[in-house]
């Protein structure tokens, strides 16, 4: 009897245990409520959204998305879904555009309700709202109109920034020239020439290829494009703790904005000494001016913090997007010397060898304009465009989505559109060409997106592509070290952005 009745305290759990095990009991219960909560949450917030594969709790479908390759994983969903479905990045839901018909009839027939910013946790980190790219309301309004109206009195579409674009064409040659037709890595040099016209209005004044403070600038946007374009990069904005309490290569792009940002700054306060109010020499001393006449109100968008970060928006955007393509377009002309070949007959026919090529020289390049078209294409610079956001609550093709909800529009659809690109992931001009050999406009061109966010830069982004390369191929033959047929083309990154992959060229001299 006595043997029995210690058996049966031994077994009893002590005060300590039995506390534990009511913790571990109500932890339980705790995380299961908020797991059914956020179910149902998700749950009820999808029923007035389009459809689209059904998310894990807390983590959303980032399981069923290549962050490698975003563009695949959206195709396979549409497939699935139609072409506007919502996945959910994180506990976000997020409504994806895919096809043309899709991304036309919301960001240009419904352009103002599609007309905000999704604002990424990456950028809000760095840009905290301001500036042009992603800032929103009343702010963006009229920071882009201010933007639009300086960026043109300062010859963005006149002859003024084309002479401009010229100089620095006649530059960029003369840099080729010194690598004596040896093979280079074009990285640095195709960066500076986009940079330099960038800088003539922003700062007035141009680089030496050489300054230091320049290679400076350079190196920390190419760190940070290939930065933006990486895996991890989507995962922290799924998951924005990892910001706070996570190493990793967006520490590294939080100090190199910054470090730019305090370039931009020194700059500005430069400019504020010598400002003259009557004479403003260029960006920076118009939104000065522009601060000073609204220096008495409270509600001003021009501000020293807005200045630095508009002007580090256009900075950036202006040299990395551009280069990219340069760099991308030599890259596929030397895996494709057939094309070369055709551009520079036309170039010798047009053009000749002694004038610096010009944008009227254009429409009467039809194959030559139809190639650069096809490098933009082709190349795919944003994939998914950056992010916009329903200004209200909107409905759409019988969907109701609310007011702030994140929309991506997929370029990669409508660039790659197999209906309207005979060969979609094929190289080929004849694309923009009809059957006689004339340019043909597509309305399926996007690549600088579409409707109220179209790029601030997409006319002087399209001088620099025809003016930069043509004024190359005019001057030099392009030559692989390896056999042009196996040259590699493929995106190392296809995040954000598409990167290139490394390449070595030779440019020979004409």
């Amino acid at each position: 009897m006595l043997y029995k009745l210690w058996r049966v305290s031994s077994q009893m759990p002590s005060k300590k245990d039995k506390a534990a095990m009511d913790l571990f009991v109500v932890l339980v219960l705790c995380l299961s409520c908020l797991l059914l909560l956020a179910l149902r949450r998700q749950s009820s917030g999808r029923r007035k959204l389009p459809p689209g594969p059904i998310p894990l709790p807390i983590i959303g479908n980032i399981l069923q998305i290549d962050a490698k390759n975003i563009s695949k994983s959206f195709s396979t969903f549409s497939k699935v879904y139609g072409p506007v479905f919502t996945v959910y990045f994180g506990t976000r839901p997020i409504v994806v555009l895919y096809g043309y018909e899709a991304v036309k009839e919301a960001l240009i027939d419904l352009g103002d309700k599609f007309s905000g910013r999704g604002i990424f946790p990456v950028s809000e980190r760095t840009n905290q709202g301001l500036g042009i790219i992603f800032s929103n309301g009343k702010r963006w309004k009229e920071i882009r109109r201010f933007s639009l109206m300086t960026l043109r009195n300062f010859g963005m579409g006149k002859r003024s920034i084309e002479d401009r674009v010229q100089e620095e064409a006649r530059n960029l040659v003369e840099e080729l020239r010194k690598t004596k037709g040896s093979s280079c890595d074009p990285t640095f040099i195709l960066s500076c020439a986009p940079c330099n016209v960038i800088c003539s209005i922003i700062f007035q004044n141009r680089f030496d290829y050489k300054d230091q403070n320049f290679l400076t600038l350079i190196e920390r946007f190419n760190k940070n494009f290939k930065i933006l374009s990486s895996p991890w990069i989507y995962v922290c904005n799924n998951f924005p703790i990892l910001l706070d309490y996570f190493p990793g290569i967006h520490n590294k792009l939080f100090k190199n904005v910054a470090l730019t940002k305090n370039y931009v700054l020194e700059k500005a306060k430069e400019h504020q000494e010598s400002l003259a109010a009557n004479n403003p020499r260029d960006f920076i001393d118009c939104f000065l001016i522009k601060m000073e006449q609204e220096k008495h109100n409270p509600q001003t968008e021009f501000t020293f913090e807005n200045l630095v970060c508009t002007v580090a928006d256009v900075f950036v955007a202006g040299t990395e997007t551009t280069s990219t393509t340069l760099r991308y377009g030599l890259l596929l002309l030397l895996k494709h010397p057939e094309v070369t070949a055709k551009i520079q007959e036309e170039i010798d026919r047009v053009i000749g060898r002694h004038r610096i090529p010009s944008m009227q020289d254009r429409s009467l390049m039809p194959y030559t304009d139809a190639v650069m078209h096809e490098i933009q294409r082709y190349i795919d610079l944003v994939p998914t465009s950056l992010p916009h956001a329903v200004t209200c609550d909107t409905k759409f093709r019988n969907y109701l989505i609310p007011k702030g909800t994140m929309v991506l529009a997929s370029l990669s659809s409508v660039l790659h559109d197999d209906k309207t690109f005979s060969n979609p992931e094929m190289f080929d001009p004849g694309h923009f060409l009809d059957k006689s050999g004339n340019f043909k406009k597509n309305e399926y061109f996007m690549p600088f997106s579409t409707g109220k966010r179209i790029c601030v830069g997409e006319g002087l982004a399209r001088m620099e592509l025809f003016i930069f390369l043509t004024a190359i191929l005019q001057n030099f033959n392009l030559k692989s070290l390896i056999d042009p047929k196996t040259l590699n083309t493929a995106k190392t990154g296809n995040g954000i952005f598409s990167i290139p992959p490394s390449y070595q060229i030779c440019f020979i001299p004409v």
